[in-house]
């Protein structure tokens, strides 16, 4: 069927015949027993109370929860944004707002909704040929609402997912397997992060990407135990190698201190030799001086004072040969003291 076919075959509308919607009112007010001019007052104040009421639609409020923004729009065209606050604008069909919450952190759920797996979206293939199972969370906010609303169909939903999963079979594809199922996975995130940001502003969506992170990565299910061995192996290094570390932290200014200490003792011994041994070599050299001065004099000098310092520390008595000596039982536990008789004329 062709289009005037169609133009032929509709039913044309009525036209609108406002004489006649007036001569309808007039009659109704005419039968409560009013003149002509009356009945046009009438309906003058029907239309300017409507009128009114309608204008009065206009009105509405943002509130700050959320970082709420209304967006104008005057017969179908942006007409500009309001902030928190009571405002007025042309109430529809003039004019219609929209308001969004900026602010507000949304997410979006890549792999997975809820508890249930979306394989579809999760299976990925890595860098080295392997496949891997990655389910990833996107929170995002709205940096330009009137973008939001107006650049691209659905930029929260098929929009974003598209992108998102783009993004991160790209970084995926560019990885081992090793790298997004144990060390990398910050790294992945940032990457993923960065390149989803980059498409959603070349699309125009006015959306700013706050987190992206990685939820649950696992190999396929045929190799799982083999890569959670490996995974934990990986984890066990990692934690031996951090308390070798805090070990090394402790042991170090320990030994250190330690070793100090043992220096600082050794300078001060060696400093206490010298001095000792330079005391005693000039005390020597003061003595060969006097030697030489009178050799008998500094002899017997010599004698009396290393018997001085000898006697005090033994346990005998020396008698002269011919005085008698009263002897003594030994008491319990006390040994004897010696007797040494004084032999010769020795000073």
């Amino acid at each position: 069927m062709t289009r005037a076919q169609i133009f032929m075959n509709r039913q044309e509308e009525p036209e609108v015949n406002l004489e006649q919607i007036v001569d309808r009112i007039r009659s109704v007010f005419g039968r409560f027993g009013g003149g002509g001019r009356a009945i046009n007052y009438s309906v003058i104040a029907v239309v300017v109370i409507g009128s009114l009421f309608w204008l009065a639609t206009g009105f509405y409020t943002v509130s700050t929860v959320g970082g709420e923004i209304a967006v104008l729009r005057m017969f179908g065209k942006y007409n500009g944004e309001q902030g928190p606050g009571l405002h007025w604008f042309w109430p529809s069909p003039v004019g219609t707002r929209s308001v969004v919450r900026a602010d507000e952190r949304r997410r979006l759920e890549l792999g997975f909704r809820g508890t249930t797996s979306q394989t579809e979206e999760s299976l990925m293939i890595t860098g080295d040929e392997n496949i891997v199972d990655v389910q990833l969370l996107v929170q995002y906010n709205i940096k330009s609402p009137k973008a939001f609303l107006f650049n691209v169909v659905d930029p929260g939903g098929v929009t974003l997912r598209d992108a998102a999963e783009t993004s991160l079979r790209q970084v995926v594809g560019s990885r081992p397997i090793d790298d997004v199922l144990t060390t990398e996975k910050e790294r992945v995130q940032a990457e993923t992060l960065t390149l989803l940001q980059g498409r959603l502003d070349d699309y125009g969506t006015g959306i700013r990407v706050t987190e992206v992170k990685l939820l649950n990565v696992n190999p396929p299910l045929e190799v799982q135990d083999a890569f959670a061995d490996v995974v934990r192996a990986k984890e066990d290094k990692e934690k031996i190698i951090n308390l070798a570390d805090a070990y090394k932290e402790e042991i170090l200014p320990t030994s250190e201190g330690r070793g100090a200490r043992v220096r600082e003792n050794a300078e001060g011994f060696k400093a206490e030799r010298i001095n000792l041994a330079t005391g005693q070599a000039e005390r020597f050299t003061a003595i060969l001086s006097e030697y030489v001065k009178s050799p008998g004099v500094t002899r017997q000098r010599l004698y009396l004072e290393a018997m001085e310092e000898v006697l005090p520390g033994i346990t005998k008595i020396i008698l002269e040969a011919d005085q008698g000596v009263l002897p003594i039982l030994p008491l319990p536990g006390v040994a004897p003291t010696p007797v040494v008789p004084f032999i010769g004329d020795q000073p």
